[in-house]
């Protein structure tokens, strides 16, 4: 296996082991502070901080205000997805636990990537198979196994 890939396999389960601490500092947060919608925007409010030191210490450049002007509306909702994901993350974990709200997160970006691939939004098709459709069944079982549904009462 080529050196970059395993890092940078290495690199995405270590980001994916940080995303459900994540959720439980800002539900955290929330509890304490008034509810799921401030801690979201005080999570995305240090983000942003961070981000922008982070432009200053490598010295980014920053595209020109005519590039970002001329941007189709549309590309604008990245940021939009991800602050309803850190929403809803805060608002879940408290009712699903950490383990499940990750799980059905990850259900859901599986289903939405194999359809996004298959119809090449954005990049080259990548038509659905069997065994993409049996990793994505596997994972949704798995889903239903830490979430266990027929257990809620």
């Amino acid at each position: 296996m080529h050196h970059w890939l395993l890092l940078s396999i290495t690199v995405a389960v270590l980001v994916g082991m940080l995303l459900p601490l994540q959720a439980l500092l800002n539900a955290r947060v929330g509890a304490v502070a008034g509810g799921a919608l401030f801690a979201s925007f005080l999570s995305f409010a240090v983000g942003t901080l961070a981000l922008a030191a982070m432009l200053l210490v490598t010295r980014t450049p920053l595209p020109p205000m005519r590039t970002l002007t001329t941007l189709p509306p549309w590309l604008w909702c990245g940021g939009l997805i991800g602050a309803v994901f850190v929403f809803c993350g805060t608002l879940l974990v408290p009712r699903l636990g950490a383990a499940g709200m990750i799980c059905l997160i990850v259900a859901g970006q599986l289903v939405g990537s194999l359809l996004l691939d298959h119809y090449g939004v954005l990049s080259q098709p990548r038509p659905v198979d069997a065994m993409r459709l049996a990793g994505a069944a596997l994972v949704g079982i798995g889903a239903l196994l830490v979430v266990r549904p027929w257990q809620a009462g």
